[in-house]
């Protein structure tokens, strides 16, 4: 039985949230105990992995004033459940299980974990804390990646851990495929023509997503319907011929109702969840040139320069021009890719195998 805690900074909708309670879910039923530490806030995935019987504690780390404190908590906490592995989550969790984990007493016995999430950040939003992350990663026992280019990013940025390995990020194929039965439905309850092709774009507002650059690509393909998810993006000014429906959480459902799916990430991404998982449902993938994008598209769609709406918009053009049963066919080579290439089960498995676990099957 192992017994793992993993620290990470909230447990909201983002993509390493989400893949976090996969891995806990998956690892639950297959000789692991598991506490998750959420440092600033617990978010909508808190009550899964609660609902899933994985304890969840809130830290309350809502200022860096009130750091110190909530370090000792964690030390504390490390103590008391004397866990094998300590897995840091994104570069605040990384920091934060590090400093914990050297505290706490017995740390001979346990094992430090981090997981870097993303690629070439930007320097000026993010320096310091890739820095504090560089300086300290010779602590870790192994990081993880989900990136190739992530490892290569941090590499070059002063990471020098005992072990890097890239797990790329595996998508659930029964959660997200084709269901060509339920496109009508989805269209009629948005009040999206039937004939119209549909570019779906999901990602909270942030400048790492870009979404300026995919408003303004949709601007120069206006027989193509846009269509925004993720939180903010009912808050923007949207071109005439893109609507936006905010924070859901049907996203395999909208997939339905789609036929492109794009990513106008500027920086920072590592794997593009949501390019994953659009491919996963049999959309024709459309993106930017950032962290493994070209990787995971492959010869299945569109990759360009980020940055280059003239780029994006010709590259999802040819995409909505194409005849409907040739742009099916490319959706289905897509989800073929992510099946043979990054599919969950092998997401797991590596996981497991790098905790000691048996199965996580």
């Amino acid at each position: 039985m192992r017994n793992i805690l993993h620290v990470i900074t909230g447990l909201g909708a983002g993509g390493a949230e989400t893949f976090l309670v996969q891995l806990a879910r998956a690892l639950q039923d297959h000789t692991a105990s598991q506490h998750v530490v959420a440092l600033k806030y617990r978010g909508s995935n808190a009550d899964i992995l609660e609902s899933a019987g994985i304890p969840v504690t809130d830290l309350g780390l809502t200022s860096a004033m009130k750091g110190p404190a909530a370090i000792a908590r964690l030390a504390g906490l490390i103590a008391r459940m004397r866990p094998d592995i300590v897995q840091g989550w994104m570069y605040h969790g990384n920091l934060a299980a590090a400093l914990a984990h050297r505290l706490a007493p017995g740390r001979d016995r346990r094992r430090l974990f981090w997981n870097i999430r993303a690629s070439n950040m930007d320097a000026g939003r993010y320096g310091s804390l890739v820095r504090w992350n560089a300086r300290l990663s010779s602590w870790p026992d192994v990081v993880i990646a989900n990136s190739e280019a992530g490892r290569d990013f941090h590499l070059d940025h002063g990471f020098r851990p005992l072990k890097f390995e890239v797990v790329p990020n595996g998508i659930d194929p029964e959660r997200f495929r084709p269901e060509p039965g339920a496109r009508a439905g989805v269209r009629s309850e948005l009040g999206i023509d039937g004939k119209k092709v549909v570019a779906i774009h999901i990602a909270r507002v942030d400048p790492m997503k870009d979404h300026v650059t995919f408003l303004e690509a949709m601007a120069r393909v206006p027989d193509a319907k846009g269509l925004l998810v993720g939180t903010g993006t009912d808050e923007i000014d949207l071109p005439e011929n893109v609507m936006a429906l905010g924070l859901r959480y049907d996203i395999a459902r909208l997939h339905q109702g789609a036929d492109i799916i794009v990513s106008s990430s500027a920086f920072g991404e590592g794997f593009s969840n949501a390019i994953a998982e659009g491919m996963a449902s049999g959309l024709v993938p459309v993106a930017t040139d950032v962290g493994d994008a070209a990787l995971i598209v492959g010869d299945t769609g569109q990759v360009v320069a980020p940055r280059d709406s003239g780029a994006l918009g010709r590259a999802i053009a040819r995409e909505a021009e194409r005849p409907a049963k040739e742009r099916r066919l490319r959706g289905l080579r897509a989800r073929r890719r992510i099946l043979d290439d990054f599919a969950l089960d092998r997401a797991m498995e590596t996981f497991a195998g790098l905790y000691g676990i048996t199965s996580a099957r």
